[in-house]
């Protein structure tokens, strides 16, 4: 399956989700974290940097498909992994804090119990969001970073939140 078929299929996967039920505008406004996602796309529409942490060189693996999907979009986006030197022909960094460039967004593909450690350093280098992917829930975490004024998104997944989006945008 190409990896254009595999998003499809991640797609339309999401649209059967309870919540996404009715139209792409009604899933917008009953969602709570609505406000926080629309502000960091904004960010990422508008050519911020996007640090994708727990990034594999492994097209099967979810932050392959995501990276790769927003690599597609035009996005700017750092990998950070200690374990592979470069991804989709960019030299990756092991850690947030070993980046050329202050990210952005810090887009967390890494188990839960490891979402503290990333949230923390994502404030100690100054980045405006963070954005854990689906499964990664650690709601002291997520406190920490609202409390330093991080815009935060929890157990979502950027890929079927961009594309939401723009569906919405065409109705």
């Amino acid at each position: 399956m190409s990896r254009e078929d595999r998003i499809w299929a991640i797609l339309e996967e999401g649209a059967r989700f309870p919540r996404l039920r009715g139209s792409a505008k009604d899933a917008l406004v009953s969602d709570p974290q609505q406000t926080s996602i629309d502000a960091i796309l904004d960010l990422v529409e508008s050519g911020a940097c996007i640090a994708v942490v727990g990034i594999s060189d492994n097209p099967a693996r979810p932050s392959n498909e995501v990276a790769g999907y927003l690599l597609a979009q035009r996005f700017r986006i750092l990998p950070v992994t200690p374990v592979i030197p470069k991804v989709f022909e960019l030299s990756s960094s092991p850690a947030l804090s070993d980046c050329p460039e202050t990210p952005d967004v810090v887009n967390v593909f890494r188990r839960s119990s490891e979402a503290g450690a990333i949230v923390d350093e994502a404030v100690a280098v100054g980045a405006r969001a963070v954005w854990l992917q689906e499964g990664v829930i650690d709601d002291a975490a997520a406190a920490r970073a609202a409390d330093a004024g991080l815009l935060v998104v929890m157990d979502r997944c950027i890929l079927k939140e961009h594309a939401r989006r723009t569906a919405a945008r065409a109705e």
